[in-house]
């Protein structure tokens, strides 16, 4: 029976559009199909506890809702942003209550990970004696956020953000609810789901202000909803998920050499407010360690991409950036100095204590000079070649080759130059011989 306040109040489209029935989530088949792991959860009226992770707005809290009806268990929500201890202690308090009646509880925490370790913790023994059957829903990476203990205790089902044909599913279900077609040309529908970018919540949200905008009879284009509706802000956590997702996407396009995508997700990060001076702290970085001596003039640009933007700031300078991700791009890659450095290093702490030869050292005082230091060095600059080919390693070790310059770039000058003096080194030895 609807009661007079609710006849009243205008009820969101979203409400109205709210699945009752998992068959009715868009989206999801590959957890909600027939073989999916949840349907199979309601078909055999069996629920364990486990964790929903996706993006916003695609059906988390609806799923749970849904999973908590079709198996008779009472259905609690809480949100871990506005939640304490105390709700917490409430809420097992209640669920035990109601299973010694009978009936289980299914607790949904929205934003799970907002709890800290110890809150996390508190789940635990409820979850382990049955008092409840948790599902918590994040939209972080549930290894980076739950704890260990309680992750060993849930599975994670990955929802997917919602594709263009999902989105246009509901577009035709809002039509079929309002009883008239969405006042939208062809572009300004797909206009429409880039502005939701994925967020079905949001993307009713907007087909409800259009409704809302549009006069009786008017086709909205692409241009007037640009003026009707506000742009979304990027979904885009600086301490968080995206951002690392981001700049690892940068970081993989640099290196297989694909200046299109590159630059994509450089602009991705700077449309989503990344401090630039971050990028280019790992753009300069990835010049040295993914390029290296393939090109020298790599890391040269990237300082120079890095002053012109301190000269310039946003968003002139953004273009000094944005042709710096092209050239690392177009740039041959070599790792070979950072190989050659990773094993310098662990040959430096394996041999510590090991000094110099004796040849190598200077003489300042005469007692140095007499116990042998800087004797037999020869200044090599003086010689016929240039290069006299002594050893500069400690002579317990020997010589050691860390250095492997790539077949590439500038590199195969410098293996031209290494294997001279090689040459010019075997050939001192045999005539010292």
């Amino acid at each position: 029976m609807t009661s007079l306040f609710e006849t009243l109040t205008h009820k969101p489209l979203a409400d109205k559009m709210r699945p009752t029935h998992l068959d009715e989530v868009v989206g999801q088949s590959h957890l909600l199909g027939e073989k999916g792991p949840l349907a199979r959860m309601i078909q055999n009226q069996n629920l364990s506890s486990f964790i929903l992770w996706g993006p916003p707005g695609c059906g988390k809290t609806t799923i749970a809702r849904i999973l908590a009806e079709q198996t008779n268990l009472h259905f609690e929500q809480l949100s871990a942003v506005f939640s304490g201890v105390a709700d917490l202690r409430k809420v097992f308090d209640e669920a035990k209550r109601r299973r010694m009646a009978g009936q289980g509880t299914l607790l949904f925490v929205d934003e799970i990970h907002r709890f800290n370790r110890a809150q996390q913790d508190g789940f635990l023994p409820y979850v382990e004696d049955g008092t409840i059957i948790l599902v918590g829903a994040t939209t972080e990476n549930p290894s980076f956020e739950l704890n260990g203990a309680l992750l060993s205790r849930c599975k994670v089902f990955v929802l997917n953000r919602l594709d263009t044909n999902a989105l246009m599913e509901l577009a035709h279900r809002a039509e079929k609810i309002m009883q008239k077609p969405l006042p939208l040309d062809d572009v300004g529908r797909e206009y429409l789901c880039a502005l939701a970018d994925g967020d079905g919540r949001y993307f009713i949200n907007l087909i409800e202000a259009v409704y809302q905008y549009a006069v009786k009879d008017e086709i909205l284009d692409k241009t007037e909803l640009e003026k009707l509706l506000q742009k979304r802000l990027p979904n885009y956590d600086k301490d968080r998920e995206g951002h690392y997702n981001l700049i690892s996407a940068l970081h993989k396009s640099l290196r297989g050499s694909d200046p299109d995508a590159a630059l994509y997700w450089l602009a991705r990060m700077v449309t989503a407010g990344e401090d630039m001076k971050y990028i280019l702290r790992r753009m300069t970085r990835f010049a040295s360690e993914d390029i290296g001596l393939a090109d020298p003039q790599a890391l040269v640009q990237a300082i120079n991409a890095w002053n012109s933007y301190e000269r310039l700031g946003s968003p002139e300078g953004d273009l000094a950036v944005a042709a710096l991700a092209v050239y690392l791009a177009t740039a041959p890659k070599s790792i070979s100095v950072y190989r050659a450095w990773n094993n310098a290093i662990k040959t430096a702490r394996e041999t510590d204590s090991l000094m110099p030869p004796k040849h190598i050292l200077n003489a300042p005082t005469k007692l140095m000079s007499e116990i042998g230091y800087a004797k037999g060095y020869q200044y090599d600059p003086d010689t016929k070649d240039g290069f006299s080919g002594q050893e500069y390693f400690p002579n317990e070790i020997g010589h050691h080759i860390f250095y492997h310059p790539a077949e590439r770039g500038f590199e195969r000058e410098i293996q031209k130059r290494l294997d001279y003096w090689n040459s010019l080194r075997k050939k001192l030895k045999k005539n010292a011989s």
